[in-house]
């Protein structure tokens, strides 16, 4: 995720731009980026989240298990752990960009540019002794040591990989879920593989941590994780309404606690008061960008550390960037307290990254017409194959199927080497001339 712990990453160059006399004309005509007021909240959230690991780090209790970000944080929380999520970490360094100084560390200890560059962007972080954390955060000065380290390669196998050096490094144990791809028409036969693994990994849990498994316990995390699923659902499909209330760039920042703090009332209470803020948006009329002209869906990878300059250049096309694959991730509808081995399992077996593209391309569809988009970006990020879906013919295939442009940008989510900004603004605005001329 963004770096929750700052303001709005388009504010700074907006206010600057402002203050300068020299563009009040030019200004004066490009339409002025509106704040989401429940952003201060969602800094509250996210600062709580970090400073509790810190001072579980300082005390020893509560134990803290560190999750890959589609992993079975319900069951954790069950377990009376505090979670921690690397790739939050690494998306922060790339919002940062600190990512650049950090990738090369991780490269020279054996670590290919090639592959995830979160990866590679916290193994680097880590061994420079560095966390952005730190200067947001007072009194931070490192990551939370992790007791466990618990994974799910639903998303990749560099998760397992990224788990295990750290495994190797501190002396921890590291366990996980192997987890299917591909995946077409789910079976009854997959759902029982990964609930049975979950069910696996209670001994050393219990072990870590010192605490029996509380099934009581663990259904309430799953309660509360699928309250707050359902709270980040209708905050994404609130952008269906024209204006749309935000934007993408929006999203990857407020989806912080349906990450992070997901399985907690907290989590819960903070969509409470952003629906209720983007609500009152649409029945003001007040959209995010003023007189939006175009809609677009976003699929991919954010681009970390650019989302200040994209997100401008969204605003001054007057174009919004209304939905994404990525940002709907943290929908986990199957989710169910009833029964929650099995629902978890089927909600981190559903997931978008792992289908087939067949149930890909019905998704895509399916959020084209909800959110009225007229186009599809295309972020086809280096080091992330499998979360970018341009590699095999289906940006051609949607286009012919639905009747609407797309084009695909190169890019990453972290290495900002493998990124032209040149040619991606230059591909963008052409994009946009083209859905004008349509």
């Amino acid at each position: 995720m963004i770096d929750f712990w700052y303001d709005d990453p388009r504010e700074k160059e907006i206010s600057t731009l402002n203050e300068s006399d020299s563009d009040m004309t030019e200004q004066a005509t490009k339409p002025a980026f509106k704040k989401i007021k429940t952003s201060a909240l969602n800094k509250k959230v996210m600062a709580d989240h970090f400073y509790g690991l810190n001072e579980a780090v300082k005390t020893g209790s509560p134990k803290i298990a560190w999750c890959t970000s589609v992993g079975p944080a319900e069951l954790l929380r069950g377990m009376g752990f505090l979670v921690y999520f690397p790739e939050n970490h690494g998306s922060m360094l790339g919002a940062t960009r600190a990512a650049a100084e950090c990738i090369p560390v991780a490269n020279a200890a054996g670590y290919s540019p090639d592959i995830c560059s979160y990866l590679t962007s916290d193994i680097g972080a880590y061994l420079k002794g560095e966390t952005p954390l730190s200067r947001a955060y007072p009194g931070i000065d490192a990551v939370p040591r992790p007791d466990v380290l618990v994974y799910n390669t639903n998303q990749c196998r560099d998760v397992k990989d990224w788990f295990n050096w750290y495994s190797r490094k501190l002396n921890v144990p590291s366990i996980g879920i192997e987890s299917f791809c591909n995946v077409g028409d789910i079976r009854d036969s997959q759902i029982k593989s990964v609930s049975d693994q979950l069910k696996a990994l209670i001994p050393t849990l219990e072990e870590v941590s010192g605490n029996k498994f509380d099934i009581d316990r663990f259904k309430e995390a799953v309660r509360l994780s699928r309250l707050c699923s359902d709270r980040w659902k209708e905050v994404l499909e609130l952008n269906s309404h024209r204006p749309a209330p935000m934007t993408f760039f929006d999203a990857t920042t407020l989806m912080g606690p349906a990450v992070v703090a997901r399985g907690t009332a907290e989590a819960v209470e903070f969509y409470d008061e952003l629906i209720a803020e983007l609500k009152q948006r649409i029945a003001d009329g007040s959209g995010a960008i003023e007189g939006e002209q175009h809609r677009i869906y976003w699929d991919g990878m954010p681009i970390w550390g650019k989302l200040r300059d994209l997100s401008n250049l969204f605003l001054g096309l007057r174009t919004n960037t209304v939905a994404s694959t990525y940002c709907n991730s943290w929908i986990f509808t199957p989710l169910d307290h009833t029964d929650p081995f099995d629902s978890m399992a089927r909600a981190y077996t559903e997931l978008f990254i792992v289908r087939s593209d067949r149930i890909k391309e019905e998704y895509i569809r399916e959020m084209i017409s909800l959110y009225s988009a007229q186009g599809i970006i295309f972020h086809d990020a280096k080091t992330c194959p499998n979360n970018s879906n341009s590699r095999y013919g289906m940006p051609q295939r949607l286009s012919e199927r639905l009747g609407i442009p797309s084009v695909t940008i190169a890019g990453d989510l972290n290495d900002l080497r493998l990124y032209s900004e040149e040619q991606s603004i230059t591909q963008i605005e052409a994009f946009v001339e083209q859905l004008a001329g349509k």
